[in-house]
């Protein structure tokens, strides 16, 4: 039986470590994503690609007024609308991690950041290998990125068996491989600019940061100037999902309640629902019932004063993004026909061969490599607890590329023909790499390594 007289312990329940909450949701996310790539690939193979892919490419329009008009396939929507907010959450990560996580200071970032150089220019330069001079060339950030829900995911699955600081660097790692990828994508994957809608979008960050500067910390300022931000990002030629980063950029890190006043008013809540108590009639007194629920309520506003507007809407759009947009996102873009592979000529095929091989051989030597050398040089160190084996599995599971990977391919290429080469390396790589990693893992893990590292 639910004891109600201790209310606190609900809201104090609630303010739980991010990092475990993200955990959790990071692991259901990773089995959602596995079970919805395995319908995409049905329905391509019980369907047949192309009428598929004649659904995705239907156009919807959304338009305001004459002025107004923007026609895009259902396809771009998810590309570059839900995707959004799915750079939206990867930003709000990234800013956490480097104000108060693993990139917050040089020492303990310089592992997972070398880790991340190694794991984007090696992948790069394998596939550049298989592909210069060639119209696929430009496909070299496919095989970059790390999918954090597949391969953290993994990882948490193993979490008996291995130390827990190494699911704290591979985590920071695809972070930061994120941040590259967004880096390539806004660089190297952006049509011509159309400079009076840059200006705009200018214009509009620069007003989200006053927003910050200012003092405002609900969202839906935010909100409203970030849909603005987006039209104009995808007007200027900049591919629209950045504007999910600029956006978490601009987002207050920092609560309306400091700790201690957020103790004070709590204390003084409690004192105030104590005096209440005593002062009850009967245990059934309504007005006095009333009166409790009442301070109840402002113990709820007051926890969450003390979480920033930066840690509510992470919270707030991690399912949201692990169980809606990714899924969708998976749907509309995995979908191969694999009956139609001949697969006695995968490896025969540059653009397969060369995702391929960049995910599974190029991230491991890449991580591995980086990693050791910056040990090696006296610019980092391993996490406590964590022996080279273990990062060796890390960095196997780095291979699992897929979501950016498939968004990349998207953009890197036009004819769909190549695409669909892309896609195939991506499946067969990021499946690759994240078995090798998990026999891997099994195998130099230890239960009694991951308890101690747990107890420290």
């Amino acid at each position: 039986m639910q004891d109600h007289s201790y209310p606190l312990e609900g809201l104090f329940g609630r303010i739980l470590s991010p990092f475990e909450q993200f955990l959790r949701r990071t692991t259901a996310g990773g089995i959602v994503l596995v079970v919805t790539t395995i319908v995409a690939l049905g329905l391509a193979a019980g369907l047949g690609g192309e009428p598929i892919q004649r659904f995705w490419d239907l156009n919807f329009t959304l338009a305001a007024g004459e002025r107004f008009r923007l026609a895009l396939s259902w396809q771009q929507w998810v590309n570059d609308g839900l995707m959004a907010l799915f750079f939206l959450l990867v930003g709000l990560e990234l800013k956490r991690e480097v104000l108060v996580g693993e990139l917050s200071s040089l020492k303990d970032a310089a592992l997972p950041i070398s880790a991340a150089l190694g794991g984007m220019i090696v992948p790069a330069l394998i596939y550049a290998a298989f592909n210069a001079g060639t119209p696929a060339a430009s496909g070299w950030g496919i095989p970059m990125a790390t999918d954090i829900a597949f391969a953290v995911g993994i990882l948490v699955l193993l979490a008996w068996r291995i130390p827990k600081n190494l699911i704290i660097f591979l985590t920071a790692l695809a972070i930061a491989d994120d941040l590259g990828a967004v880096f390539v994508i806004a660089i190297f994957y952006t049509a011509d600019l159309d400079l009076r809608a840059l200006g705009a979008a200018a214009a509009l960050f620069s007003l989200l940061l006053l927003f910050n500067r200012g003092g405002i910390r609900h969202p839906l300022p935010y909100a409203v100037v970030g849909v603005l931000l987006w039209f104009a990002v995808h007007a200027s030629g900049i591919h629209a999902t950045l504007a999910g980063i600029l956006l978490a950029l601009t987002i207050p890190a920092r609560p309306t309640y400091s700790p201690a006043l957020f103790e004070q008013r709590i204390d003084e809540l409690h004192a105030a629902f104590r005096a209440d108590r005593r002062d009850l009639d009967t245990p059934d007194d309504p007005l006095s019932n009333h009166r409790m629920a009442s301070i109840a309520e402002a113990m709820e506003r007051s926890a969450g004063a003390v979480q920033s507007p930066l840690q509510r809407i992470e919270h707030g759009l991690t399912p949201w993004v692990t169980f809606v947009v990714i899924p969708v996102f998976a749907l509309a873009n995995a979908g191969i026909d694999l009956r139609s592979v001949a697969w006695c000529e995968v490896l025969s095929n540059s653009v397969t061969a060369g995702v391929l091989t960049g995910l599974v051989i190029g991230k491991f030597a890449g991580i591995s490599l980086f990693s050791w050398l910056a040990v090696l040089l006296g610019l980092a160190r391993l996490p406590s607890g964590v022996q080279w084996k273990h990062l060796l599995g890390a960095a196997w599971l780095g291979g699992i590329g897929f979501t950016m990977s498939l968004f990349i391919a998207q953009l890197a290429f036009q004819s769909p023909e190549i695409v669909e080469q892309a896609k195939l390396g991506i499946l067969l790589g990021s499946a690759l790499s994240a078995a090798v990693g998990l026999v891997w893992l099994f195998w130099a893990g230890s239960a009694s390594g991951g308890a101690a590292t747990e107890h420290k």
